[in-house]
């Protein structure tokens, strides 16, 4: 990142990604109870290396807040607020996902958007597993895939999305759970389940040369869909596809949930260690230290790749 950077002459993003390297080492240091604050400055700078490179104006507010309702320790009472103006708010506006806010007639006033920590954790995919194992009584929001891709039939002038289900997930009862898609013809369905994307985009590539259309066909289609299609930074390739027709599901992307989440930790860090800590210590304690120690590899690895439109893999491991 730093090379491309200096490559592109980028003065601004450089030093923005700097910042953000320099609070990732010092993280690397920290306890449990230190570890938020320093990580969410290290998401902050990295996300402003990102809109300053994409060009994207952004306000140098933080964009989020957040607060604990009145009551007993407990995630759902962690409140994070999303504002129109900031950062996160900047970061948004790239991804397509803008903030809104919802208007007060007696007050004339709006609301910015909210959630709780309990229902952001529930949608971020890459401590899916330690959510499932803290709250066994709630439903499974990911499904393991390998393989998305996008194919095109020559004769239609059509393309589409294209997946496997993993093979213990190749079942009637789990293929129901995924809302748009349907059982592609073409394969015997035996081993494992092969689905594509209901919807299609027009793809004309005569002598394998695409026209401008269907160029931009294919980037809208991509836009359209592809919240749906998540990730984990690992040695291997882990893909997982993210069911619609559940509640709690929040219709954002990875990025700005994560952004959000570890802003409300980041202030009891800094503000309030005991509450922090007594969260710690509850039975879903493990599952914060998953995010807190998961969520800086994650987004930084998210946020190069935005930049540079690369994969990132971890070396020295065979796939």
């Amino acid at each position: 990142m730093e090379l491309i950077l200096k490559r592109n002459k980028d003065k601004k993003a450089l030093n923005y990604w700097h910042q953000a390297q320099n609070f990732f080492k010092a993280t690397e240091t920290l306890d449990l109870l230190s570890k938020p604050l320093t990580t969410y400055y290290c998401f902050l700078n990295a996300t402003k290396a990102l809109l300053t490179v994409k060009k994207i104006r952004f306000d140098t507010k933080h964009g989020v807040s957040g607060k604990s309702t009145s009551g007993s320790i407990n995630l759902n009472n962690e409140m994070v607020y999303l504002h129109p103006r900031g950062v996160l708010s900047g970061l948004c506006n790239y991804l397509e996902e803008p903030v809104v806010t919802t208007l007060v007639p007696s007050t004339n006033k709006r609301l910015p958007e909210s959630y709780n920590l309990k229902d952001i954790l529930y949608n971020l995919e890459y401590i899916h597993r330690a959510y499932n194992l803290t709250y066994t009584n709630q439903t499974e929001l990911f499904i393991p895939i390998e393989e998305p891709r996008f194919v095109h039939d020559k004769s239609q002038k059509k393309g589409w999305i294209e997946l496997r289900l993993e093979p213990e997930y190749s079942s009637e009862n789990e293929f129901s759970k995924i809302t748009g898609f349907g059982k592609d013809i073409y394969y015997d369905q035996v081993d494992y389940y092969t689905i594509r994307l209901n919807k299609k985009f027009k793809w004309d590539a005569p002598r394998n040369n695409p026209t401008t259309e269907s160029l931009q066909e294919l980037s809208k289609y991509y836009k359209n869909h592809r919240k749906r299609f998540r990730y984990i930074y690992s040695a291997n390739k882990l893909w997982y596809i993210k069911r619609k027709n559940l509640a709690k599901v929040i219709n954002r992307g990875t990025l700005p949930l994560t952004f959000g989440a570890m802003h409300r930790l980041s202030e009891m860090s800094r503000y309030d260690p005991n509450t922090l800590e007594k969260h710690l210590e509850k039975s879903y304690g493990w599952l914060l230290s998953e995010f807190i120690t998961k969520s800086i590899h994650q987004f930084v690895d998210m946020v190069s790749s935005e930049i540079t439109g690369d994969d990132f893999r971890v070396t020295g491991f065979r796939t």
